[in-house]
């Protein structure tokens, strides 16, 4: 089993290339604060209800570190964190959160650089109330998440890469992200060129 920490260094544009459009979450997931470093781990799933945030906060204290809590929420009226929650699980080695929903506290967030990619901010916070299981498959960003998916989420988006195509995926990565660096600007723009005048052609363009 390889470690999740091999695609710290993997862009999420090269992983989409591989993957595709399903596993590459919706732009409203982003980054709320920058430069944000890249981050990458195991997923470990959270689904809380709109209006209630308790089982994320549960997660801060059960995830392992180097974990990425993905959270299905969806809720865009409350918080589904704030600044404690973020600084406690970054004491624990949790690598970041990718949240379907908001956050608050967002300037000590930044402050203490704990990733979080979200839909946003809002100062109202959510209740605790509704208890539910951790480690099932949920819904963020229009991505289905299973618990051990390796997410890797950097400024251009978050994918998902599934526990059991990690490896491929890795290793077909690597070697395109090699390709790439032997390849000048000039090799890529002569075969760049070569290959839009080709469709064009293909397409009765003439000019």
């Amino acid at each position: 089993m390889i470690e999740t920490t091999e695609f710290a260094d993997i862009p999420t544009t090269t992983l989409a290339d591989l993957l595709g459009r399903d596993r590459v979450m919706d732009i409203g997931i982003r980054p709320l604060w920058g430069p944000v470093p890249r981050v990458a781990g195991a997923a470990f799933t959270v689904r809380c209800p709109p209006g209630d945030n308790l089982m994320l906060h549960a997660a801060i204290h059960r995830a392992p570190a180097g974990s990425v809590i993905v959270v299905e929420s969806g809720d865009l009226d409350h918080a589904l964190a704030g600044g404690n929650v973020c600084a406690v699980a970054q004491r624990r080695g949790i690598a970041g959160f990718v949240l379907d929903g908001l956050i608050r506290d967002l300037a000590e967030v930044r402050e203490a650089g704990f990733p979080v990619f979200a839909r946003g901010v809002i100062p109202i916070p959510g209740a605790k109330k509704v208890v539910a299981p951790l480690g099932e498959d949920v819904r963020c960003g229009g991505v289905r998440v299973e618990a051990g998916d390796v997410v890797v989420a950097d400024e251009e988006g978050v994918v998902v890469v599934p526990a059991a195509r990690r490896t491929d995926v890795l290793t077909g990565a690597r070697a395109k992200l090699a390709k790439e660096a032997a390849e000048t600007l000039d090799d890529w723009a002569a075969a760049h060129r070569a290959r839009i005048d080709e469709i064009l052609a293909e397409g009765g363009f003439e000019g």
